[in-house]
């Protein structure tokens, strides 16, 4: 007849103890694992990502034409400020929202245009031979101003977004409120005519609407475009 082993008080208690720290240390390491932070995300930059690089240039644009326009005020000048530095703040939005560097800024790729007056300013010496301009000075010499209708303006820009809401709409530093650009991104084939209803740094910034209208998915840039003067 078999004799059964009884367990004394003193071992069942041992027993249990050692289950519950084996259990404890379970749950310890799990919690430990679930509560370890993920990994911090990559901040990108103009130099390896194009969305970044067409935000830094959007806002790069709108801080020189900021900064033109502290440099040579008119009565319109702090209005265009206000309105700019409203600009400024959406797009660092955009870039923190994508993931670049806030802040990163850079310049586009055409060359600084000479400085002109404001649309409203009126003329001071005529407008010989400059047809269609309406009253707006500081055209003359300028290959914008003075380009034909039909005529491929902006040789080797690329273009970007000013940031600004409304209708589509494009804003220059050649072209007088008014004129009307056609522009094309080659890398889909698409276009959009707009006209100018502001001054900018660039030779043209599309507004978001326009933007919209031509752009590649998830790009701030286009960096092959054809823009014609078309009125």
């Amino acid at each position: 007849m078999s004799r059964r082993r009884s367990l004394g008080p003193k071992k069942k208690l041992a027993l249990l103890v050692g289950a519950a720290t084996v259990a404890g240390g379970g749950a310890f390491v799990m919690a430990t694992t679930s509560n370890a932070s993920p990994p911090a995300a990559t901040t990108r930059s103009a130099a390896n990502s194009t969305v970044c690089q067409g935000l830094a240039t959007a806002l790069g644009n709108n801080e020189r034409f900021i900064a033109d326009q502290r440099a040579n005020p008119d009565a319109q000048s702090q209005a265009r400020i206000a309105n700019r530095e409203a600009v400024v703040a959406q797009i660092k939005v955009q870039q923190e929202a994508s993931g670049c560097a806030v802040g990163e800024s850079a310049q586009g790729s055409q060359p600084a245009q000479p400085e002109q007056p404001a649309p409203s300013q009126p003329a001071a010496g005529g407008q010989e031979g400059q047809a269609g301009q309406d009253g707006q000075t500081g055209q003359d010499g300028q290959a914008g101003g003075g380009a034909a209708a039909g005529e491929q303006v902006c040789n080797g820009s690329t273009v970007t977004l000013s940031g600004e809401a409304g209708a589509p709409a494009a804003s220059s530093n050649q072209f007088p409120a008014g004129t009307k650009l056609k522009v094309t991104n080659l890398d889909n084939n698409k276009s959009t005519t707009v006209e100018v209803t502001s001054v900018s740094g660039s030779c043209v910034l599309l507004n978001n609407a326009a933007f919209e209208q031509v752009r590649e998915p998830g790009k701030f840039l286009i960096r092959r475009a054809v823009i014609e003067k078309v009125g």
